[in-house]
């Protein structure tokens, strides 16, 4: 069977710098796949090489076994691929719903419903409904993540790819962060999951695939992955034994 979401042998140089090397990376339908590595291993220019951000060198990328390497990152999101960043970037000056709206009014194509209901849609899956005449750049952090995520909700996605969405949170606020991505799960979403919080990355992925200097290094087994000498020692390093 075809993989939902396909990396083939995808490569990223930055003149003699090689980013991501000859990595190939797939995802099922319905599926969680969690990406760990230290940093610099080049988790997020994989990312961004799935959402079109950026373009490889070589290889390819394949949506629901379409060739989709040279197509933009709108027509992606039209696709059904959904992007949200490490550090939220809000439009500070509109309100939470205007920001929604964006999503919703620019990253739909063929997509069930109007855009205002896509978004009001997507404020109450993240819980930010009673926010949503707020001012965007008024938002605490927690806030702002999930007004990421709405905004990726609202273009209506079958994968979502997250880039470290938990970073910088609380302990109690990643689980009330966990607690909206299982419920997307439930949902049918496939999704991608870069995150260095691991306990969160275990509490919903299917399998886990570790790189290192841009290449897999290992994958499988979340637990199990974590739990390797090649995680321990390339990853956590330290903290491993601690």
């Amino acid at each position: 069977m075809a993989a939902f979401l396909e990396l083939e042998g995808v490569s990223k140089a930055y003149g003699a710098l090689k980013v991501i090397d000859d990595l190939s990376v797939r995802l099922d339908a319905g599926e969680a796949l969690g990406v760990v590595g230290p940093n610099g291993a080049g988790k997020t220019t994989m990312l961004q090489l799935a959402a079109g951000q950026l373009r490889p060198d070589a290889g390819r990328v394949r949506l629901e076994g379409r060739d989709v390497t040279d197509l933009p990152t709108r027509t992606r999101c039209q696709l059904g691929m959904a992007f949200t960043h490490q550090v939220p970037r809000p439009f500070v000056g509109m309100t939470v719903y205007e920001n929604v709206l964006v999503g919703a009014t620019f990253g739909r194509m063929g997509a069930d419903g109007d855009a205002h209901q896509a978004s009001l849609a997507a404020l109450e899956t993240v819980e930010l409904t009673g926010r949503a005449n707020r001012l965007a750049g008024t938002l605490p952090l927690l806030e702002l993540k999930r007004l990421e995520l709405a905004r990726a909700l609202a273009t209506g996605p079958r994968v979502l790819l997250l880039d470290e969405i938990a970073g910088g949170l609380s302990e109690a606020e990643v689980h009330q962060l966990v607690a909206t991505i299982r419920r997307l799960r439930g949902a049918g979403v496939s999704i991608v999951w870069i995150e260095h919080i691991v306990h969160a990355l275990l509490s919903v992925v299917d399998r886990i695939v570790a790189i290192n200097f841009g290449r897999k290094l290992i994958e499988g087994d979340p637990r199990t992955v974590m739990a390797s000498p090649e995680v321990r020692d390339v990853y956590l390093g330290s903290e491993a034994g601690a």
